[in-house]
């Protein structure tokens, strides 16, 4: 068998890690059965949270939509199965590493009953339709940054488009869940992907995949062999992390250059995650919305690593239970991979649908003592986007924000390969994101100033206007007044006089 060949653009910097994966693929897919309580946080994706429709003590179905999708970035929230609403409360939430966020909880009633929809044809919807659709199922992308997929597919349409990437590298280190669906699940990711360029009205889409996994890649292309649908190719892609992130998948796959500050649309390409493609799938095809997906649970902390299909509320606690639970070494808990997962402080969490690890380690990383930085500039040769670490981080530490913006602070991904090759040991990704979270702070309050300015502006514009107005109705009424002083005037002459009145009066 020969090597495959790669028709590939550069990617600049990144890095070759140990992909600690295996364990977690030994044992195929697995199907966590329904817990007795499910935990469903209303912000589960990029935007606004959604809002609950439904209250304390109502039965639901599986399927039901139990929340909607509220202002221009949401997406609605259903329930994972059917039982009954027994609180809407503040609870622990991944994303903000444990702050109580508000939660619908749902006592399963252990019959997972589900609500009855008839099948749908895409091929019969306009785009609009799909797209709403879509919307509907509480589709959003899979691949961690959980924004509204028909948010975005409408962003798409704004802007002449070329082509849709199917994003299967799935790089970072510990996680596996997109290689598990891709072998298991090749004709829910071809599928979806049809149903993607029929909303986008496309006819190209490559599906990239890492060259580490040949199994997905096999199945993948006995798929597309047997659909016979010539617009969809499929490219391996050299195993670098962080060749998944999509600025640096674009660049692999077109050779074109995402700009700064810039979307992949902006280069003529749409970027989704396979498990984003297979949940359209289910959807459309099999009328059931966003209500689980496929989670690594993995790492020495964890006697059984696996890859399993979750639903939507299952706590942490859960489903590492169902991997046989926590070995004797188990000391650090992250959520998403080693790379850029966030630690938690309680396994209460519960898996959302931007879940795709639970990574559960012996010891954090060891790291030596902090030392100044001696400027030997491996954290730029190893950085994908080009920037300059070291004047980052020097900018950082005296919140120079001019330097910050000028030096491409807000480029960053927050991949942390710099962090990894520093020989000063600094934390230069944990900098970064707090200087962008400052940044982001100063713009919002740079903003609330500007409008308030406006609406200081508009109120002075407004009230010169009616003091003009109050003005000019004042000079009038004067006028009138000396207009009326004098016809007076004038009849008290008339009939002293013995004249008549005058007729036109």
């Amino acid at each position: 068998m020969t090597a495959p060949t790669y028709d590939l653009g550069p990617l600049h910097g990144g890095l070759r890690l140990k992909a600690n994966k295996d364990s977690a693929t030994a044992l195929g897919l697995r199907t966590m059965p329904v817990p007795a309580r499910l935990v469903l946080p209303l912000a589960q994706h990029a935007g606004d949270p959604a809002e609950p429709i439904i209250g304390i003590g109502e039965p639901v179905l599986k399927g039901q939509m139990i929340a909607t999708s509220t202002g221009a970035l949401s997406a609605p929230v259903h329930a994972s199965t059917s039982g009954r609403i027994v609180a809407v409360e503040p609870w622990p939430i991944a994303h903000r590493q444990g702050e109580p966020g508000p939660c619908i909880v749902i006592e399963s009633d252990g019959e997972d009953r589900a609500v009855s929809a008839a099948a749908i044809d895409y091929r019969e919807l306009s785009r609009e339709a799909l797209i709403a659709l879509l919307l509907e199922g509480g589709i959003v992308g899979l691949g961690g940054a959980a924004f509204p997929t028909a948010q975005k597919l409408s962003q798409a349409r704004t802007v002449p488009l070329e082509m849709l990437i199917l994003n299967g590298v799935e790089c970072e280190p510990w996680i596996s869940c997109d290689d598990l669906l891709m072998r298991e699940r090749a004709t829910a990711v071809i599928g979806g992907a049809r149903m993607l360029m029929a909303a986008l009205a496309v006819e190209r889409c490559c599906i990239a995949v890492e060259s580490d996994k040949p199994t997905a890649r096999k199945r993948l292309a006995a798929t597309l062999a047997a659909a016979g649908d010539e617009r969809l190719t499929l490219k391996p892609v050299p195993t670098i992390y962080p060749s998944g992130a999509e600025d640096q998948l674009v660049g692999l796959v077109t050779r074109r250059e995402v700009p700064s500050g810039g979307l992949p649309i902006d280069s003529g390409c749409l970027v989704h995650n396979v498990g984003t493609a297979a949940a359209v799938y289910d959807w459309v095809q099999n009328r059931e919305p966003l209500i689980s997906r496929i989670t690594t649970v993995t790492g020495p902390g964890v006697k059984r690593p696996m890859n399993v299909v979750t639903r939507l509320g299952t706590t942490v606690a859960d489903l590492v239970a169902y991997a046989g639970g926590y070995t004797d070494r188990a000391r650090l808990l992250i959520i998403g991979g080693s790379m850029t997962g966030r630690s938690l402080s309680t396994d209460r969490v519960p898996i959302v649908k931007a879940s795709n690890c639970v990574l559960v380690l012996d010891q954090p990383a060891a790291r030596g003592p902090v030392l100044p930085c001696i400027r030997c500039g491996e954290c730029a040769s190893v950085c994908p986007i080009r920037l300059l670490p070291q004047q980052l981080y020097r900018y950082a530490s005296v919140d120079d924000e001019a330097r910050l913006r000028g030096y491409g602070l807000t480029d960053c991904i927050e991949c942390g390969c710099c962090d990894l090759v520093c020989p000063s040991q600094l934390a230069l990704t944990s900098t970064f994101r707090l200087a962008k979270g400052r940044l982001r702070e100063l713009q919002d309050r740079q903003a609330r100033a500007e409008r308030a300015r406006r609406r200081f502006a508009a109120r002075s514009d407004r009230l010169e206007r009616d003091a003009e107005r109050q003005k000019r109705e004042l000079e009038r009424q004067k006028t009138r007044a000396k207009t009326l002083g004098k016809d007076a005037i004038t009849a008290i002459m008339r009939r002293k006089r013995g004249k008549p009145e005058d007729p036109k009066r």
